[in-house]
């Protein structure tokens, strides 16, 4: 597992560089230093991107060497993103939008008890290894997981999420998830 672990972290970190450079090498679409808080970004941009990633995605995993790892994705629906941006945009105190919006793909894998602490004895060569933004264990409001994101070294492509979960923790994960990151739906 954990061999397959790092693979896949090694595969979406050089999806989402080809996948990034791709889409905003082009000279296409605006490119935006994403360190900038988010009231200097467009929606309208961040959008488009969230709309061409759910749109393209499948292409690049299916070339990727990830066949044999049981993992899921997703990307972030518009309404979870608005509601995101909202949220933070309402805050007095602004971060920059690369550390808001770093999860519009995101992954998860699920592991057993005993291969989380290998992965997190690993986590730090990982980091430095595949140029990984950073990655934390989080542990709050009855959530546990470990996040890792990736960014390739560029504030203009955003960063994108894997979440590692113990498989002890999926149930309250889920409950969890429902209760706070779901809450848009019901307004």
């Amino acid at each position: 597992m954990l061999e397959k672990t790092e693979r896949l972290i090694a595969e979406i970190n050089l999806i989402h560089l080809k996948y990034s450079a791709e889409y905003f090498e082009t000279g296409k679409v605006n490119k935006v230093n994403l360190t900038q808080t988010l009231r200097h970004i467009n929606l309208t941009d961040i959008l488009q991107y969230r709309l061409n990633l759910h749109e393209s995605i499948n292409d690049y995993l299916i070339s990727a060497n990830v066949q044999d790892i049981s993992f899921y994705y997703r990307v972030k629906t518009s309404e979870s993103i608005q509601h995101k941006v909202a949220r933070y945009l309402e805050r007095d105190n602004q971060y920059p939008t690369n550390n808001i919006l770093n999860d519009i793909f995101g992954a998860r894998i699920i592991l057993p008890s005993e291969k989380i602490g290998e992965v997190l004895n690993k986590l730090d060569d990982w980091k430095e290894k595949y140029g990984l933004k950073n990655w934390y264990l989080n542990d709050k409001n009855g959530y546990i997981g470990i996040h890792v994101y990736f960014k390739n070294k560029s504030n203009f492509y955003y960063p994108w999420e894997l979440q590692i979960w113990d498989i002890k923790d999926v149930e309250a994960n889920i409950a969890n998830h429902k209760l706070y990151k779901r809450s848009f739906v019901n307004q």
